[in-house]
């Protein structure tokens, strides 16, 4: 069975050796990864950019395979870890709600934007056909964050500050604002925003979530 049917693979096969030359390695298979995609890819030239012998590579990873998903996962990692700490901001009693709202809003938009993660979702459905395991792992980024976000909104709304009779549906709606709007004005990823921008798609996700979904207090 090859790795691309076992999606457990991936967390059984642990990169061995030093953290530095491992990540170094990731890094730079990535750039290679996203420039020129997994079948034109080369070890030799990972390793070249890595500023590592090519027997390096395949000491750390085994093969470029491996590699591939360990760069997957490892990005995807990095992700999660910045967009859940954005969600965590929205807690307390509701107190100034719009402006907190706005404030993760804006988080969570800069994340979605940073160019390692525009870069990600092309290269994991570029190559969706061959490995598409993948996509659950970078789609539970996704989930992760509208369950947590689920969380705090309700207890938001347990605090009177919002009125939801669901909490996951109303995180799906602010995370859609959110992610429809980025999306349309980047011209699905290919185009940056600049900070304004974003500021804008976050204080209008806001604006419009707390109109459905906000208590008089918090509008």
């Amino acid at each position: 069975m090859s790795a691309a049917s076992n999606p457990t693979r991936l967390s059984s096969v642990a990169p061995r050796g030093r953290i530095d030359k491992q990540q170094a390695v990731l890094a730079a298979a990535f750039t290679v990864f996203a420039r020129v995609g997994y079948a034109q890819a080369r070890v030799d030239e990972i390793a070249a950019q890595a500023q590592v012998a090519k027997a390096t590579v395949y000491n750390h990873f085994g093969d470029k395979e491996t590699l591939f998903r360990q760069v997957v996962q490892s990005l995807t990692d990095q992700a999660m870890a910045a967009n859940l700490a954005a969600v965590e901001r929205l807690a307390g009693d509701g107190t100034d709600l719009a402006a907190n709202l706005r404030a993760v809003g804006l988080q969570l938009a800069t994340c979605y934007c940073r160019e390692e993660s525009r870069a990600l979702r092309r290269l994991v459905a570029a190559e969706s056909a061959q490995f598409p395991d993948l996509i659950d792992i970078v789609a539970e980024v996704g989930h992760r964050v509208v369950q947590t976000l689920a969380d705090r909104l309700a207890r938001l709304a347990l605090a009177g500050a919002l009125r939801l009779d669901d909490p996951e549906l109303a995180a799906t709606h602010f995370t859609a604002l959110l992610t429809g709007s980025i999306d349309t004005r980047s011209r699905l990823g290919t185009r940056a925003l600049p900070a304004p921008e974003l500021r804008a798609v976050s204080d209008a996700a806001a604006s419009t979530f707390l109109g459905a979904f906000g208590a008089a207090t918090s509008r």
